[in-house]
């Protein structure tokens, strides 16, 4: 597909002054520019992050009550019925938060709700379970702001809930009495504590996961002090932490890169015995784990319970102390991932046959009829990707379609479904990311609809895929003092994304094609030439053997071979140069 190539610039006086005072080389200011990141105490803070960076806990509305709630649970030898979700994020937060308050010495359930049989989120066949339990609490993670019914119904059963979630709130049309002119008004379900960082914008952590969320409760439970829970047991709970904050793809920066970071050092010590055997069979023993490496190794495979059936016993996989029972569980979710990569790739190839590429306009919005529901997410995610436009993937079933959306970069798939609602059974989710239902005739209305809002809220440009390229350099720029710079800015991820150079008028030497359809070649330009290897992209072949000189995007590596270590470009386009 053609991608438009954009250039960051900023004026060099500022990328020479904040490179002499933060002691940093002027193509990495260039890059912490582009992130936002302007001052020498900013950027020691990015490049340094450490919990000593974590915010006060209890700056999160509802988080006072919820923890007073809990201890008065303690008090009174109440159950506590955590209820989580059926994705990585929603399975990390329930260990979090079953493992946190048995610390506590709290009973502890733990409702893992069913795809097909439950559908998503809190909903009332878990105030059921919790009356078999005689649980005190619910305590949701990852889920629950917009239960209005279950809560209702756990309250009619004398049952207190605690929200804890991350996904956005309903929004009331009605302005509160004395509420600040702009100030948005958000509807909640009623509960004796909501805790969901979006309801107070302004506290800088509306970027946390489900799992996020968790590990900020459990940093409040060890501030508190009082039920025994200290801030050195906090530490080992931020593999999970990570975990799930790598899983729900949110901004790896702020709060979110502290998590990631302090979690990623517990993930390589492998000292969770059902870590370590995910490690296993991910074939990750006899490498290191860096956050990207996660989202298609070991996440897949703990989200392929949800997908395919009963994702309980991941829980009991992640708590689990027996190596034993963990290398089993392991396996299971191994043998799950294979099955789910068969259905997927089933349904996508059978999506793309519906698409009609001359016809595309602004939405893809298709329906099939036994499509698995738990491999529409990533189909959808797959065809925006592909397409470059917001993508809604149904199965329909019995009149109702049910189904996922994920979006383009420019878009907020929430608030365009908001402006849809009148069309819709129910919706949630993130900017990015949202569940849908909605009646079979409806859909004609619903793609039409869809496609005047996202019109309305994005240029023709946005729909065009862009490479954004952090600084056009000198191949003399790039060497092994400004890798190790670049390692700095570890974890990459959504938000924080590895960083792309350009460089312009380069000239190709000794190009082949090598291992399955991968271009290695070797370039030079101004006094320097540096060996390239471009994965997939074989069918460059023909251009690189003709006088022309070339511009490349590329991210610069360290290629270890043969026992030596050499300057390596991974390139990632290429072009004819002007």
């Amino acid at each position: 597909m053609h991608r438009r190539w954009l250039v960051k610039k900023t004026n060099p006086a500022f990328i020479h002054y904040l490179s002499k005072t933060a002691s940093i080389s002027s193509v990495l200011a260039q890059v912490l520019i582009n992130r936002g990141i302007k001052e020498a105490s900013s950027v020691a803070d990015f490049l340094n992050p450490s919990l000593s960076g974590l915010s006060d806990p209890f700056a999160l509305t509802g988080m006072q009550p919820a923890i007073a709630r809990i201890k008065q649970a303690r008090r009174d030898g109440e159950t506590v019925l955590v209820h989580g979700d059926y994705d990585t994020d929603g399975l990390t937060a329930t260990a979090i938060m079953v493992h946190l308050l048995r610390s506590a010495g709290i009973t502890v359930r733990y409702f893992i709700p069913d795809r097909a049989g439950h559908g998503y989120g809190f909903n009332p066949p878990a105030v059921e379970f919790a009356q078999k339990c005689r649980a005190g609490i619910i305590l949701t993670v990852d889920c629950g702001i917009s239960s209005f019914e279950a809560a209702a119904a756990a309250a009619a059963a004398g049952i207190d809930v605690i929200i804890t979630d991350h996904h956005e709130p309903s929004r009331s049309n009605i302005s509160a009495a004395g509420a600040a002119e702009g100030e948005p008004q958000f509807l909640v379900p009623a509960a004796c504590a909501v805790i969901n960082p979006k309801l107070c914008p302004d506290s800088g952590l509306t970027n946390l996961s489900g799992a996020g969320i968790a590990f900020k409760f459990a940093q409040a439970l060890a501030a508190d002090g009082s039920l025994g829970f200290s801030p050195d047991d906090l530490l080992p709970l931020a593999d999970l932490a990570a975990l799930g904050t790598v899983a729900d793809v949110v901004p790896l920066t702020g709060e979110n890169r502290i998590i990631i970071r302090e979690g990623l050092k517990y993930l390589n010590s492998s000292e969770r015995p059902g870590l370590r055997a995910l490690r296993t069979v991910s074939r990750l023993d006899s490498r290191e784990i860096k956050a990207n490496l996660l989202s298609f190794t070991m996440v897949p495979r703990i989200n392929a319970a949800g997908r395919m059936g009963d994702s309980s016993d991941v829980v009991r996989l992640l708590l689990s102390k027996d190596d034993a029972e963990a290398a089993a569980l392991s396996e299971w979710l191994d043998g799950l991932n294979t099955e789910r990569q068969k259905v997927e790739s089933g349904v996508y190839q059978d999506a793309l046959s519906r698409i009609d590429r001359g016809t595309l306009d602004s939405v893809i919005v298709l329906v099939g009829e036994g499509w698995h529901p738990g491999v529409l997410g990533i189909v959808a995610s797959k065809l925006a990707d592909e397409f470059c436009l917001p993508a809604f993937v149904f199965n329909l079933e019995d009149g109702l379609a049910k189904g996922s959306a994920r979006s383009i970069p420019s878009f907020d798939i929430c608030a365009g479904l908001d402006r849809c609602r009148d069309l819709l059974a129910g919706f949630g989710g993130h900017k990015q990311a949202a569940g849908v239902r909605l009646h079979a005739e409806k859909i004609p209305l619903f793609e039409e609809a869809m496609r005047r809002v996202i019109r309305d809220s994005v240029s023709e440009d946005d729909l065009v895929p862009s490479l954004e390229i952090d600084s056009n350099v000198l191949l003399s720029d790039i060497t092994p003092s400004l890798i190790r710079e670049f390692g700095q800015l570890e974890p990459f991820g959504y938000g924080n994304p590895e960083p792309l150079l350009g460089a312009k008028s380069l000239e190709v030497m000794y190009p082949k094609i090598v291992g399955n359809n991968h271009l290695k070649f070797r370039v030079r330009g101004d006094s320097a030439a540096i060996d390239a290897i471009a994965f997939d992209m074989g069918a460059e072949f023909e251009s690189l053997n003709g006088p022309e000189r070339i511009d490349a995007v590329f991210t610069p590596s360290i290629n270890e071979w043969n026992g030596g270590r050499y300057l390596q470009l991974v390139v990632k386009a290429l072009r004819p140069s002007d």
